[in-house]
């Protein structure tokens, strides 16, 4: 076929298969066809049917862009695949708020305009020993909302170790800058005293900043002050201390299951006036910014007009109390909170799902090692096993519905088991299928 001969987007789209369809997609649709089209001519190849394309590129359109994923790369908080994936009672709650009306800021019992904080404040505190807690969209959001509402304008000392930088480019010293507080640094990369923040303070200084090293560590010759030492320094000259937990631990006993990650209970009772982390990574939640602590503090955050800009939603709050409320119970938490269940699985029943798919498509079982990620501990692998498939299926299986994301490596696709259940072994090997099918 050549350029000539394609037809114009009028007569493609008279075809009586597309009869009372919307005109509007089927034209877009219609374009779309056309130019790969192009594309395919001017290199040298046949363009195939083009009302059988428009079709395809019509069902391409209509389908969401942000679509269910399986995750087959045994990266547990997978940040470009949605970090955490919800709990069923936390997607219940989604759906019984979402679907309605709800008293997201109003008092039922006496019919006056309330908080939407007070959703989850309560369970919080419970599980945290804090005197009070506030949400808002994410980690980042939470750490700029507080260094803006308690140091506008002054200084705050942080080690020169923990200004990290995080996902897409954002850096910790960034985020000082907009929240119009100051940064001032103290120690060394790899060794910061607390005897280097005693040094620092001065009339200007309005925050001591502790930052989790989330997603690397120094390791060899290196020092960094513990919370309770910080929390003296900040105590003795009148300064809140605010930690920067990232991940967000809850459950001390959990401690055991996820190494050295610190929790907020912990944070607090060490002496920290504010702890901030994240709900939808090693919390299992969504994503949103948790901030507990002293009442006065909280509600100084509260209080400052970037609060509404960066407040949560209600499907967001939602989750999250049906996330937390699994927590009263830790036991059930590890059962029923997909990320905790993922990092805690016994290897042997991670190798018998990738024995399981093996057989199904015809594959190899592989050794492999998993990963927290997210940006939690860094250094901890996770044994894990997967089933080995040909290395030209990798494409076919991102592309297939649902898409199926596993990790290319030695020439082979690898599906890693840890972050498959046992019911999505029957949907990846039809996914399998399909793939060698089209390939």
């Amino acid at each position: 076929m050549r350029l000539r001969d394609l037809p114009s987007v009028d007569d493609l789209v008279r075809d009586q298969r597309f009869e009372g369809e919307p005109r509007g997609q089927v034209v877009q649709a219609a374009r779309r066809a056309l130019d790969r089209a192009r594309e395919e001519i001017r290199a040298g190849t046949d363009p195939g049917d083009l009302v059988v394309r428009l079709a395809g590129e019509l069902e391409a359109l209509r389908r969401p862009h942000l679509r269910r994923v399986l995750n087959a790369t045994g990266v547990v908080v997978h940040t470009n695949l949605g970090r955490a994936p919800l709990a069923r009672p936390a997607l219940d709650r989604v759906v019984e708020v979402g679907q309605g009306y709800s008293n997201l800021e109003y008092e039922l019992l006496d019919g006056r305009r309330g908080s939407r904080q007070e959703h989850v404040a309560e369970i919080l505190r419970h599980l945290t020993g804090a005197e009070a807690a506030l949400v808002v969209n994410n980690n980042a959001a939470a750490v700029m909302l507080a260094l803006a509402a308690l140091a506008e304008g002054r200084e705050v000392l942080v080690s020169r170790g923990e200004l990290i930088e995080i996902g897409d480019g954002f850096r910790i010293p960034d985020v000082l800058t907009r929240s119009g507080a100051r940064l001032r640094e103290v120690g060394t990369t790899n060794r910061t005293r607390a005897a280097d923040y005693e040094a620092a303070v001065g009339s200007d200084t309005a925050v001591l900043l502790r930052v989790h090293q989330s997603n690397f560590r120094v390791v060899g010759f290196t020092e960094q002050p513990a919370v309770a030492e910080l929390a003296r320094i900040a105590k003795a000259h009148g300064l809140p201390l605010v930690d920067d937990l990232g991940s967000g631990v809850l459950e001390a006993s959990n401690r055991r299951l996820l190494g050295s990650e610190p929790d907020a209970a912990a944070s607090l009772s060490a002496g920290a006036d504010l702890a901030c982390f994240s709900g939808d990574k090693l919390l299992g939640g969504p994503q949103a910014g948790i901030v507990v602590g002293r009442a006065d503090l909280v509600e100084r955050l509260r209080r400052h007009p970037l609060q509404r800009a960066l407040r949560a939603d209600k499907l967001t709050l939602a989750a999250l109390e049906g996330t937390l409320a699994l927590y009263l119970d830790p036991d059930r938490a590890v059962r029923e909170i997909p990320v905790l269940r993922m990092l805690v699985e016994p290897v042997e029943s991670v190798r018998e799902r990738a024995e399981r798919l093996a057989r199904l498509v015809d594959g190899e079982v592989e050794q492999t090692v998993g990963r927290v990620g997210g940006g939690a501990l860094p250094l901890a692998e996770l044994p894990s096993y997967a089933c080995a498939v040909e290395v030209e299926l990798a494409a076919e299986l991102r592309a297939g519905e649902p898409p199926i994301v596993g990790i290319v490596r030695d020439g082979r696709c690898l599906l890693d088991c840890r972050t498959l259940d046992d019911a999505d072994v029957v949907e990846v090997a039809a996914g399998v299928a399909r793939a060698r099918d089209r390939s």
